[in-house]
């Protein structure tokens, strides 16, 4: 499935935008601050209902604006080539509006008729780099990307573990007895397990491709990818059992401690981890290599490779490397590549490239090569 059209009203720099997209590679050029990014962000926000760059929904609307609207028109890429609607609507204060096809929906994310998607910032090399919990969170979206229906397990899997916390909070202020713990043990331990199988699944389908997408990028040595989970249990009696042997330092501490919340995703080079041991180069290439691991996963997989927006991708990597990578997201798949210099991106003259070029809040449609 791939993105056919943007439309953005009052959103970040745009005050409004029309914009058509090819179903291969897309180029969109211009000067540094022209709203590139913004264009990604406007994709990404349409088809998941949230930002890639900020978490204060409030940035996404323009300035003297009170609401934003962002609508993507995405069309099926096989045969029958359905086309579908998402409507994502915002005014702070009140609750956000999420349409498909102009039928409310809860979550965009749920939604099995929208484009999935997959995004490159230079700021996302914390998820190589950073704490544990980026590569926890990014792991469980390529499981929902993988199993839609499985996304369930997570969150009731914080519902359940945010109920103990309270419970052991007050436990450790003299309140309660700590018999009153067993029910809230039995219900995390079931989700923990599901939660955990989920994740070791998805880390199962990457790991073989991750080697192979680092060698293609160029990164020097022995990749490889490890699902690190805190808990060894494979059944919800044994997730309880560790529970109790940790029970009176948990009390003591006022948390848990334990379980798939304090679980990482591994990404090593010759068996060190790149987080510590790898330059801001070799950090860069981990984390395409992820991104397009996870690419080939889901296209194998659900038979749909997800969107890659890809912003300021190009600077950093040599000449041979940007070769590399735009062969491989030529292969599959719909891809939109942000860039000041159109020589940057090698094939940007292509027959079947668009390009689009950004200048102070509007995006003019260049013709596209045939």
């Amino acid at each position: 499935m791939f993105v056919t059209t943007l439309t953005l009203r009052d959103f970040r720099s745009y005050a409004r935008a029309e914009v058509s997209f090819g179903p291969g590679l897309n180029v969109i050029h211009g000067p540094n601050g022209a709203g590139k990014t913004n264009l990604l962000d406007g994709v990404y926000f349409g088809c998941t209902g949230r930002s890639c760059r900020t978490s204060n929904e409030r940035e996404l609307i323009r300035f003297d604006q009170a609401v934003t609207r962002v609508q993507v028109r995405a069309q099926d890429a096989d045969a029958r080539g359905e086309v579908h609607e998402l409507t994502v609507g915002f005014a702070p204060g009140e609750p956000k509006r999420l349409q498909l096809d102009g039928a409310d929906v809860e979550r965009l994310v749920d939604v099995v008729e929208r484009p999935l998607v997959s995004v490159f910032l230079p700021d996302r090399l914390e998820l190589v780099k950073g704490a544990p919990a980026l590569r926890r969170a990014h792991l469980d979206q390529v499981v929902s990307g993988l199993w839609p229906l499985r996304a369930a397990s997570r969150r009731a899997y914080a519902q359940a573990l945010a109920q103990r916390n309270a419970l052991l909070a007050r436990l450790r202020s003299g309140r309660g007895v700590a018999s009153s713990l067993d029910a809230w043990d039995a219900e995390l331990a079931r989700h923990a397990v599901a939660l955990a199988a989920d994740r070791a699944a998805a880390a199962s389908l990457l790991a073989p491709r991750f080697p192979e997408q680092a060698r293609a990028l160029g990164l020097v040595g022995e990749a490889t990818l490890e699902y690190r989970p805190r808990s060894r249990a494979a059944d919800p009696a044994s997730f309880v059992a560790e529970l109790r042997e940790r029970r009176a330092g948990e009390i003591e501490r006022g948390f848990s401690a334990h379980g798939p919340h304090r679980d990482d995703l591994a990404l090593l080079r010759d068996g060190r981890d790149l987080r510590v041991y790898g330059s801001q180069g070799e950090q860069r290439l981990t984390l395409l290599a992820l991104l397009m691991s996870e690419r080939q996963t889901l296209a194998e997989e659900r038979g749909r490779a997800p969107v890659m927006l890809l912003d300021d991708v190009m600077s950093e990597l040599d000449a041979d490397r940007r070769e590399r990578l735009v062969a491989e997201l030529a292969s599959d798949g719909q891809s939109l590549i942000t860039t000041t210099d159109l020589a940057h991106v090698p094939g940007a003259d292509a027959p079947g490239v668009t390009r689009l070029r950004v200048a102070e809040g509007a995006v003019l449609q260049e013709a596209r090569a045939a």
